[in-house]
C-alpha cells in the first residue's frame, strides 16, 4: 500500500472513493506519539489510500477533509 505524496492528491482521491460507494468507504486515523506521525487511511476494502505526515499544519487540512466527508454523508 503506497502512501500518497501530497495531501491535496489524497483529499481528492478520498472524496472520489467515497462518492463511488458511500456505504463501504471508511476513514481511519492513527497517531503514533513516539514517532510523531499521523497516518490517515481511506478504504472501501478494494482500494486503500494512505497518507502519512509529521507536520501539525496537516491536521487542519485533515479536519477540513473529515468535515467535508461528513457533510457528504448526511446530505444523502
Amino acid at each position: 500500500m503506497p502512501y500518497l505524496s501530497s495531501f491535496e492528491e489524497f483529499s481528492k482521491a478520498a472524496e472520489r472513493l467515497y462518492q463511488q460507494d458511500p456505504t463501504r468507504a471508511r476513514i481511519v486515523t492513527k497517531y503514533r506519539h513516539c514517532d510523531g506521525k499521523l497516518v490517515v487511511k481511506v478504504t472501501d476494502d478494494q482500494v486503500c489510500l494512505l497518507y502519512r505526515t509529521e507536520h501539525a499544519q496537516d491536521l487542519k487540512k485533515l479536519e477540513k477533509l473529515t468535515s467535508h466527508l461528513m457533510r457528504l454523508m448526511v446530505s444523502k
